[in-house]
């Protein structure tokens, strides 16, 4: 059997289904490769990730062995060979190690971002080319256009559904070797598509939680790793309000999990986290969800990623997302000399969070991003004892 020009990252859902299904409908040389990047149980041994690593604890919904048989079935359907490669210590190393440290830092991850560039972009990207292939392709709502010598990343057709946020950080040589089959569709033509087609998973659910690590009660699966301390949730003022089980299972603007009852002379309303000292162990919430202590209009990154390699210009405007499916939000950026990022919004930002990914955008272009490291929303400037300095500043 000749090698395939194609290799589709088979996740056993139904967009990466259609995408093959779209690639084969070409007559393109197609085959499915399955990645296995998480071990429930005591499955994480040599084979799994790094000797020596903490084995991950079964929760008992994790769906790889159903998405695994998905797969097989699709491809069985479609005619094409199938592939199957274990990346979980790959992940540990490159992924799930990094996720650990930032929440113990108090910050708040997206292991998505990283999932992708370490492993989807990256581990996968090599084994297809070990296996022959030239190109790779996935399920992502998102497109690639090549224009002016430059890849470009665009944003998918539906925008409800468009993940060029979690694919930020890939660069030309990424960009030019993979296919997003599905990038041109809405998400209700593509179940269409699928059921059509008799596809098994054309009715599946699509997949929610951790990248990779699925749909879990997320205290308790982070307890396993990071030991809870427990300490006070205090208002903006330092007055206790009650006690938290541990500061890094909560992010700021969070509602959910608080678990403070009525407290005397306050009203009988939400608490929401304003903000987290984790030297001092103390969690602070505020009852205005849109609390001024949760607004900012200027914040820090760290070094960013340009898709085209390069910044658009030292300073220049565009518009960003501080998080998944937020709205375009005008902003100017100034690029300083370490590679670094201060961005000013137009107006201010609810809940800018530092550990999470700013996203650049020019249109439906992507132009990259990088990671929040700091905000000058109040709370946050306080517990720093320090002030934003060279700030870009207002239009």
């Amino acid at each position: 059997m000749s090698a395939p020009r194609i290799m589709v990252g088979m996740s056993g859902g139904v967009d990466s289904s259609v995408a093959a299904l779209r690639l084969v409908r070409q007559g393109e040389p197609v085959a499915g490769l399955f990645m296995q990047n998480w071990e429930d149980d005591e499955a994480l041994d040599g084979t799994g990730a790094a000797e020596g690593k903490p084995k991950a604890a079964g929760s008992g919904e994790c769906r790889a062995e159903d998405d695994r048989r998905d797969a097989v079935a699709v491809c069985g359907l479609l005619g094409i060979p199938f592939h199957f490669r274990n990346f979980s210590g790959q992940y540990w190393a490159g992924v799930f190690e990094h996720f650990l440290a930032e929440y113990a830092a108090g910050r708040t991850p997206n292991p998505d971002v990283l999932c992708n560039r370490e492993v989807k972009f990256k581990h996968f990207l090599d084994a297809a080319r070990e296996l022959g292939a030239e190109r790779i392709a996935t399920g992502h709502y998102a497109r690639v256009a090549h224009q002016g010598g430059r890849w470009r990343l665009l944003r998918g057709v539906d925008r409800g559904k468009d993940q060029s946020y979690f694919l930020h950080q890939l660069g030309q040589e990424q960009l030019a070797a993979t296919l997003f089959p599905i990038g041109e569709l809405h998400k209700s033509e593509l179940r269409l598509i699928a059921r059509e087609a008799g596809l098994p998973t054309h009715a599946k659910k699509d997949s929610t939680g951790i990248c990779f690590i699925g749909e879990r009660d997320f205290r308790a699966f982070l307890g396993r790793y990071l030991p809870a301390r427990s300490g006070e949730i205090r208002d903006p003022q330092g007055q206790r309000i009650a006690e938290h089980p541990g500061v890094f299972y909560f992010t700021l603007g969070q509602r959910e999990g608080l678990n403070i009852g009525g407290v005397r002379g306050r009203p009988a309303a939400p608490w929401y986290v304003v903000g987290k000292d984790v030297a001092s162990n103390v969690l602070y919430v505020d009852q205005d969800r849109e609390s001024p202590y949760l607004q900012s209009t200027w914040l820090r990154s760290e070094r960013a990623h340009w898709v085209a390699c390069a910044a658009p210009a030292r300073r220049f405007e565009c518009t960003a997302q501080t998080r998944y499916r937020q709205a375009d939000e005008p902003c100017t950026v100034q690029v300083d000399d370490d590679g670094t990022l201060q961005v000013r919004f137009a107006r201010p930002q609810r809940a800018v969070t530092p550990g999470q990914s700013l996203v650049l955008y020019d249109g439906d272009d992507c132009l990259g991003g990088a990671v929040i490291a700091a905000t000058d929303a109040p709370l946050e400037r306080r517990l720093a004892g320090s002030s934003p300095s060279n700030e870009v500043s207002p239009r």
